[in-house]
């Protein structure tokens, strides 16, 4: 989860997902319908981890946003997945706000010193992951981490892409990631175990980033 690398799935349709916009703003219905099924994947599994159940809803807000704004996007692939990101954070924040339920503050508000990014293998185990059972472990990740994680392995933006849309400095969400990313290895080795004695994945109920603890 180093400063810069994202999952080789993402990383593999940036050069797609750059194009298809670019068409896109040029009037092409069908390079808009590419990038959606690019897109709408990760964007889904951020707001699913963000308000649970309503993630849908949020979406498609969020898609009539971009599809809206589109001509004033400037950027590549990769820039348009922190765009939507974006947006699609904005409408989560309305929804949580209309629901009078304020997401929790993240722990780290300030830089802290860099720490080297997790083995590989972190990386590779969350990949490994089906969706459901990821999006149930970072649940139960602190808010400001499983954002940052989501962010980062779900919607599949690099370090400096993920602050802009939080509103934070780099190093504040490299150490959130990183941590998150730390108790996930630790967890999925506990799930796992659970799994193999008793046929359980979690041993808690899931809660959305704007609910209660």
């Amino acid at each position: 989860m180093g400063q810069g690398r994202r999952p080789r799935s993402v990383r593999a349709y940036d050069g797609e997902l750059g194009a298809a916009v670019a068409r896109a703003q040029d009037g092409d219905e069908a390079a808009f319908a590419v990038a959606y099924r690019i897109v709408q994947p990760g964007l889904l599994g951020y707001l699913r981890g963000f308000v649970g159940e309503d993630a849908e809803d949020v979406a498609s807000d969020a898609w009539l946003e971009i599809a809206r704004d589109l001509g004033r996007f400037q950027g590549d692939g990769a820039g348009f997945r922190g765009w939507t990101a974006a947006v699609a954070r904005h409408r989560a924040l309305d929804h949580l706000r209309r629901r009078r339920v304020r997401p929790r503050s993240g722990a780290i508000e300030q830089d802290v010193l860099e720490l080297p990014g997790p083995h590989s293998t972190c990386d590779q185990a969350l990949e490994s992951l089906s969706t459901e059972w990821a999006l149930e472990l970072v649940r139960a990740l602190p808010p400001d981490q499983a954002e940052a994680v989501l962010l980062r392995v779900v919607v599949g933006l690099d370090g400096p892409a993920a602050a802009r849309v939080l509103g934070k400095r780099p190093g504040a969400v490299r150490t959130a990631a990183h941590r998150g990313v730390r108790r996930l290895a630790q967890r999925l080795g506990v799930e796992r175990g659970q799994e193999a004695g008793a046929g359980s994945v979690t041993d808690g109920p899931s809660r959305t980033l704007g609910g209660s603890t």
